[in-house]
């Protein structure tokens, strides 16, 4: 019999699911090798199938098809497509993008409770102590639910992005994997996406649909993405036969160009008492209850804590389309200042358009590293929302030396939160308070909103 590891009759193994990992995963061994297992929870006994085992690799990955031994907290997949046991019952990978469907939405969040501890403990040397102490941690609070809630946890994405199979359906990828499976449906987004009922449409010489469907009903924004060398006039074909209620345009992923096929190539958003202006795949929070959550989160941290003002001198950092800087410029008034720092020039040109009747906001356009250093100065507070990747040690020592009294930190990811609070920490500061949000049900992602602040004498 072979002893190779990735023949047929060994891709498949029984293990113990251990703790819960950062990006989706739980961990278990087999003879001392670790496998990141996608699908299973913490304390199941499964069957796996290994989906990247290569020889040499430190560790392997593998998908559950099998439940030996279920938790309590195991439920009925909402989604087939995204089913690990159906899929591979069928003979191919699950799709992407609800990995923790098979979870009570209680574990679900208890889990990403331990994920972001853990990466605290690691990453910035927070023990479990010391995080009980914070206000707000220790939890991760849910969104838009109630008890009247028919679906919780589902039609949150007002955004969402399909890739095409080769005969041109709608469909989504498998988990590190190039290939597309088809889909009829997205339970995680709203009506206004599922009923454009893309699914149903010939989309052959496309090679990406993004679609936004923004939370106040306001009209709908299909991007249709071409494939290399696909005509105009067959991507003019695409776009005259998708409802006339939405906005249809072409974009240029090598440029980030929006040509306007029908309508608008922007959406509007609200939040907060203001519209914004979104033009394109410009980032905007996509769970539909995020916009005024975030905001509610940061002015409770800064304004209930006396660091956000009349008057004071503020920044918005990673601005966007200007969320958070239209909060900052209600708060501190036309006596105050805002810096609203943005990276893409086409985001950056919707927060002008956006923040144009508010003259105590400056709108800049480029690398926060680059404007900091070249416009330094001193701030009261500052907003801090950068990409997955995290601000990085060179911004958190250049907003340390602008000498603010106090930072709200918003993160989508985690680790990279954890290794910025621990640049942070080197330099004087620590958490004064942490809350963690829900903003993405079924997945691994969460959403934080953290208060830094300087350490005080004998701290």
């Amino acid at each position: 019999m072979s002893t190779d590891p990735r023949t047929p009759a060994a891709t498949e193994l029984v293990v113990d699911v251990g703790r819960v990992a950062h990006g989706g995963h739980a961990v278990a061994r087999h003879e001392g090798r670790v496998i990141f297992v996608r699908h299973g929870i913490p304390g199941e006994k499964v069957r796996i199938r290994l989906t990247d085992d290569a020889e040499g690799a430190k560790f392997w990955r593998a998908d559950v098809i099998e439940v030996l031994e279920a938790s309590e907290d195991r439920v009925e997949h909402f989604w087939h497509a995204a089913d690990a046991r159906r899929a591979w019952a069928h003979g191919h990978p699950p799709v992407g993008g609800a990995e923790l469907g098979h979870i009570s939405l209680p574990r679900q969040r208890r889990l990403k409770a331990e994920v972001l501890a853990e990466q605290l403990h690691r990453l910035a040397g927070i023990d479990a102590h010391a995080l009980a102490g914070l206000p707000g941690a220790g939890h991760v609070e849910a969104v838009g639910e109630d008890a009247s809630s028919a679906a919780p946890g589902l039609g949150w994405r007002t955004r969402t992005g399909f890739a095409m199979t080769p005969s041109g359906q709608l469909g989504m990828h498998a988990y590190r994997s190039d290939a597309v499976l088809a889909v009829r449906e997205m339970p995680l987004a709203v009506d206004g996406i599922n009923d454009l009922r893309l699914w149903d449409q010939d989309l052959q010489g496309i090679e990406r649909i993004e679609v936004a469907a923004p939370a106040n009903g306001s009209r709908p924004l299909v991007l249709l993405v071409p494939a290399p060398g696909t005509r105009p006039q067959r991507v003019a074909a695409i776009a005259a036969r998708l409802p006339e209620r939405v906005s249809v345009a072409r974009l240029d992923p090598a440029t980030g160009e929006v040509t306007q096929l029908r309508g608008r190539t922007w959406v509007q958003e609200t939040a907060s008492g203001h519209d914004f202006r979104v033009t394109g795949d410009g980032f905007w929070q996509i769970h539909r209850h995020a916009p005024e959550t975030l905001v509610g989160a940061v002015k409770e941290a800064l304004h209930d804590g006396g660091y956000l003002a009349p008057g004071s001198a503020v920044a918005d950092l990673y601005a966007g389309a200007g969320l958070f800087t239209a909060a900052l410029a209600d708060a501190v008034g036309v006596t105050g200042s805002v810096l609203s720092v943005e990276g893409s020039p086409g985001t950056s040109r919707d927060a002008r358009k956006n923040l144009h009747h508010a003259p105590q906001v400056e709108i800049v356009q480029g690398k926060v590293e680059r404007v900091l250093r070249q416009k330094p100065r001193s701030f009261d507070a500052l907003i801090l929302d950068p990409p997955r990747a995290g601000a990085g040690k060179a911004v958190v020592s250049q907003l340390v030396d602008s000498a603010p009294r106090a930072i709200a930190y918003v993160s989508c990811d985690p680790a990279s939160f954890a290794r910025d609070v621990g640049y942070f920490q080197q330099r004087g500061w620590a958490l004064k308070s942490l809350r963690g949000f829900d903003l993405y049900p079924h997945t691994h992602h969460l959403e934080t909103v953290a208060l830094l602040t300087p350490r005080g004498p004998g701290h």
